[in-house]
């Protein structure tokens, strides 16, 4: 059978990056199918050849993972492949490693998402697989093996090396020997590679929050207790920095001396600026200051996802010679090699976390995390999401605000008017005020996004606060009369 028969009765499906669904939905046989298909599919479209065919699998610290692993790991060996696995590290590590060595990888891995869900991200040897793979991998007819006898996993820890030694390389003069930066490690996959690589570049690190079960942090939507604890820590512990990601280790969470946490868009703005780029691809969910700042010879918008992102380079890079995006969550692509005063830092066009946060940790001998937002447009974004919305009730919402667009506005306390509509991902309204109000369905949860864009941080904040209010009582209003 193929692919999308096998989990048409699941939660499963593609979403942002990667398959993603309830944990319980990935069975043997699902993980089996997706491996084999994903290998089908790229010597199909000469993405993979027989020759020396090799899989690199990594996991987060779900505790669904590791079963996963072991059923992707059942469907390469069906095909006759090989795998190394890497055990549990960041994303971008594991992507990073394979595509220096010009191998495949899977990594089971359900990012930011609660922890009863899990997923499968894919990636052939030149990066991460596109929405066209995406179908083509659902559509292939797989023959499941009689016996699945899942094989015990025994770990390697190359791909974690080679990614630490790109940023040890590139940034070789970072120093922090006189700087106290709290890690928040809580359940990341990448937490044990960020305090080696901090202790290595002469960091007082204090570890913070650490924990044994799984936490869903949600680097576009910073939950009103982490944004308080941040700002606890800072103040009892003297940081100069906190540094943390998602799950999954490809999205940054960055916080300044007072805990105050940067947003992800501000983040890739400063990391651009630092690295000279040329040109950008971001979503259409990300701060205007970008276009404002002046800096960028071009700014492409897409619709929301690293492979949309990623499909935008394709373009840029036939005119420009440093080209990169990022996401409003903070995860950093580089399409392009990076070469300055002979210091090489390759090209990794996939969503990471760890480059913007050595980025803003290498300029904190010169200046505070506080002072480096200054000169930038002001321009203040906020972010949140409204939970156990159904696809089917978001859908409708949007469609509602499209047709029937004054008294939606009316319904959550809108008065502007809208002069300018724009649904490249969901609907995105820019007021008469010069507020930008977003409404999109997440592609990979039961949730709603809302994002809002004000000149002031305070009513940024407030409108978002209102607007999930409002949110809120009209999807569960929907839901319930259905």
């Amino acid at each position: 059978m193929n692919v999308s028969k096998l989990i048409k009765n699941t939660s499963i499906k593609f979403g942002t990056s990667g398959a993603r669904g309830l944990a319980e939905d990935f069975s043997q046989n699902v993980c089996v199918a997706f491996a084999m298909a994903f290998i089908e599919h790229g010597k199909r479209c000469g993405k993979l050849s027989d020759d020396n065919l090799c899989v690199a699998i990594g996991i987060d610290n779900r505790p669904s993972s590791y079963e996963m692993a072991q059923g992707v790991a059942t469907g390469l060996i069906a095909l006759g492949l090989d795998y190394k696995f890497h055990g549990v590290l960041p994303t971008p590590a594991l992507a990073y490693a394979a595509m220096q060595r010009g191998e495949a990888c899977i990594m089971v891995t359900g990012s930011h998402i609660p922890f009863d869900r899990n997923g499968l991200k894919f990636y052939y040897p030149e990066g991460e697989i596109s929405k066209f793979d995406e179908q083509d991998i659902l559509s292939q007819y797989i023959e499941l093996p009689d016996e699945l006898s899942a094989p015990e996993l025994i770990e390697c820890e190359s791909a974690t090396n080679t990614y630490i030694n790109r940023y040890l390389n590139y940034f070789s003069e970072l120093n922090l020997t006189d700087k106290r930066i709290g890690v928040y490690t809580h359940s990341s996959a990448g937490r044990e590679l960020y305090l080696r690589l901090l202790q290595q570049v002469g960091a007082t690190v204090v570890e913070l929050g650490r924990s044994y079960t799984f936490v869903p942090i949600d680097t576009e939507a910073v939950s009103k207790e982490d944004q308080q604890t941040a700002k606890i820590w800072a103040n009892e512990l003297n940081l100069d920095a906190i540094i943390s990601t998602d799950g999954d280790g490809d999205r940054p969470l960055v916080a300044d001396e007072c805990g105050n946490w940067l947003r992800g868009d501000v983040l890739g703005l400063i990391v651009s600026q630092f690295l000279k780029i040329e040109a950008l691809s971001v979503p259409i969910n990300c701060n205007s200051a970008i276009e404002l700042s002046g800096c960028f010879k071009q700014v492409a918008r897409t619709k929301i996802g690293s492979p949309f992102v990623i499909e935008a380079f394709v373009q840029l890079q036939k005119q420009h010679k440093k080209v990169a995006g990022f996401e409003a969550n903070g995860g950093y692509l580089l399409a392009s090699d990076i070469d300055e005063d002979g210091k090489l830092l390759s090209a990794l066009p996939t969503r990471d976390a760890l480059l913007p946060i050595l980025v803003v940790l290498t300029q904190l001998a010169k200046l505070p995390i506080s002072k480096m937002m200054p000169g930038l447009p002001k321009r203040y974004t906020a972010s949140g999401k409204v939970e156990h919305v159904p696809s089917y009730v978001g859908l409708a919402f949007l469609k509602a605000l499209q047709s029937d667009t004054e008294r939606l506005l009316a319904e959550l306390d809108i008065t502007y008017r809208v002069i300018e509509f724009d649904n490249t991902d969901g609907t995105r309204l820019i007021l008469s005020n010069k507020d930008i109000v977003h409404f999109r369905c997440s592609g990979n949860a039961p949730e709603m996004r809302c994002y809002v864009e004000s000149d002031s941080g305070k009513r940024a904040e407030t409108l978002l606060y209102c607007l999930k209010n409002k949110l809120s009582y009209l999807t569960e209003q929907a839901a319930t009369t259905k």
